[in-house]
């Protein structure tokens, strides 16, 4: 495989058109990596679709950018070479898919993580020709006296074929050009909604967005993230391009009796609001007979304050509803101390029940999802690093156990 003179024969052969899929794990977004055609993540892994005649020379590259090959898996030619890599960036999160998704003749590619079902929608629209939404509503989900602006975004996707499930993002793509003069890239957005929608009736997605607010480094001044606020201020009736659904990491199990515990901060709530609502709303739970939700769903939230509690009440009512079967924990930084008497936290919370949740780490049904701000790993990292060290467990070493079962999933930003 090092002869390159073999590698270029073999690129005039059968098997040189061949597609290879790398995952890949330890890339880190620096200088060399900004130039690449594909987008790193921040967290899990990168897939990189690789034609046979480049194997070699791609794997020298992702061992000089730090990276580490996990798995290689052929996939089909036809069905793969022909869709490009698609590079989806978000103000939220930042996520990879490739492959022609449920287009025909299109071949799937195998999951490493939660199954949701055998037919995973992926990028039935693409950037080259997006689907064309419209709003249906825009709501405000801060309270009187929270920080910043987030809305609660529904479109109507009835005029098209737009399919999806929970966990998965769509992209959106705003319009006008970059400073560049080049039309503005789509940002990736987790969907808040079940896969029927808001109202149940498979006609709407939702998105859960806070319009990103920064002070310039150098010129201190206030910039407004491009997509974010683009779509904060839509009003019922716009047009706005739509892409996906991309996403795989995040998907539920189809397990009924599974235990699902969700870490989430500000608009990383999202994912999860729709595996809440899917698990207990009335009339999710009676759109889908073949999955009555009786394990365990347990919520640790955190945000700065409290009219930052997005989806507060609905949250609360599912809890009263559910006592026995959802668990919903805050960390309000602001108006909360840790036992240190500092601001309250989301890995402060996971500190306070790690040996619980340890224990239900023990057991094969338990998943464990965290999306939001990627700051957060580390703390929950080492709390259940302490803990596992009561039993003389090598947290790191588990972890990766727990990634390679498909049962711990992350996707923060």
């Amino acid at each position: 495989m090092n002869n390159s003179s073999a590698a270029s024969s073999a690129a005039n052969t059968a098997s040189g058109s061949r597609m290879f899929r790398y995952e890949v794990v330890g890339l880190r977004q620096n200088g060399e990596t900004d130039r690449l055609n594909y987008q790193i993540r921040r967290s899990g892994s990168t897939f990189i679709n690789v034609p046979y005649d480049r194997m070699n020379e791609v794997m020298q590259r992702v061992t000089r950018l730090g990276g580490k090959i996990v798995s290689i898996q052929p996939l089909d030619a036809d069905a793969e070479m022909n869709g490009n890599v698609t590079i989806e960036q978000n103000e939220t999160a930042i996520q990879v898919e490739t492959g022609k998704g449920n287009q025909p003749g299109a071949k799937k590619t195998p999951m490493t993580q939660a199954k949701a079902k055998s037919d995973i929608p992926v990028n039935i629209y693409r950037p080259n020709a997006p689907f064309i939404g419209r709003v249906v509503s825009n709501e405000p989900l801060v309270k009187d006296g929270g920080i910043g602006i987030c809305q609660h975004v529904k479109f109507d996707i009835s005029a098209g074929d737009l399919r999806y499930l929970e966990g998965q993002s769509i992209g959106i793509i705003p319009p006008g050009t970059d400073k560049n003069g080049k039309p503005e890239k789509l940002r990736l957005y987790s969907i808040a909604s079940t896969r029927h929608g808001d109202d149940v009736d498979d006609k709407t997605v939702s998105l859960c967005v806070r319009q990103l607010e920064y002070q310039h480094p150098e010129t201190k001044e206030t910039v407004y993230g491009v997509c974010s606020t683009y779509i904060c201020n839509l009003k019922p009736g716009d047009e706005i391009k739509i892409t996906g659904p991309t996403g795989k990491e995040m998907l539920l199990p189809e397990d009924t009796d599974a235990k699902i515990i969700m870490m989430a901060t500000g608009t990383g709530i999202a994912p999860f609001r729709a595996y809440l609502w899917r698990m207990f709303k009335d009339k999710e739970r009676k759109a889908n007979p073949d999955y009555q939700f009786k394990g365990l769903a347990w919520l640790i939230f955190g945000v700065a304050t409290t009219p930052n509690v997005l989806y507060k009440e609905e949250l609360e009512e599912i809890q009263e509803k559910y006592p026995d079967n959802f668990r919903l924990t805050y960390a309000i930084s602001r108006e909360q101390k840790n036992p240190e008497g500092g601001r309250m936290y989301i890995q402060h919370r996971v500190a306070e029940h790690a040996a619980e949740i340890f224990k239900l780490l023990q057991e094969e049904k338990t998943h464990v999802y965290i999306c939001g701000l990627k700051g957060m790993e580390d703390g929950i990292d080492a709390a259940l690093s302490a803990e596992a060290g009561k039993v003389n467990k090598d947290w790191k070493e588990y972890q990766r156990e727990l990634k390679k079962a498909g049962r711990w999933h992350v996707e923060t930003y």
